[in-house]
């Protein structure tokens, strides 16, 4: 990716949640090689923490996309993944991530997507008090942690109805 990118900084916005002209939002241009142009956009709110961020295609949304990525060793932890706030990455028999108000977009590589699951099953399963639920999390615990290792295959699965995203690899089939 481009060393240095410059980054457009506006501070002083009204956050749309406490109010406060404690808003800064920035945005930057950036090239990923194999996928293009993006534009990555972020808000950050010093009074309530609040934060958000996404990315977007030079020249707007594309078409949706569909990119099944079979997960075969620890090699494949170094896969690029660019990952809109409109996609969902599925991870059969593990977890997902899913769009919706709280969704971020960033740029990352596999290794990236499963430890972002692996902390959500975490948070899950320190503050659920049903006993059924720990033992579920803490089973995707230790399949995550195989997965991490390169001891365990499965595949990944991103959608992204407005094309924004992708797996970067010749490994990885796109619809």
């Amino acid at each position: 990716m481009t060393e240095n990118p410059e980054i457009e900084v506006i501070d002083g916005e009204q956050c749309p949640f406490c109010n406060h002209k404690t808003m800064t939002l920035r945005q930057m241009g950036r090239e990923v090689p194999y996928f293009g142009n993006v534009f990555i956009f972020s808000m950050d709110c010093s009074s309530c923490n609040y934060h958000k961020s996404d990315l977007e295609l030079d020249g707007g949304a594309g078409k949706p996309v569909k990119y099944t990525l079979p997960y075969e060793s620890e090699e494949d932890l170094k896969i690029r993944v660019v990952k809109s706030s409109t996609a969902t990455i599925k991870i059969p028999h593990i977890g997902s991530i899913e769009p919706g108000e709280a969704a971020n977009g960033y740029v990352t590589n596999v290794e990236g997507i499963l430890n972002r699951i692996k902390h959500q099953v975490e948070n899950f399963k320190e503050n659920t008090d049903d006993d059924t639920e720990k033992k579920k999390a803490k089973n995707i615990l230790k399949k995550l942690q195989r997965l991490l290792w390169g001891q365990d295959k499965t595949k990944i699965v991103l959608e992204d109805p407005k094309g924004n995203s992708a797996i970067i690899s010749e490994k990885a089939e796109k619809k």
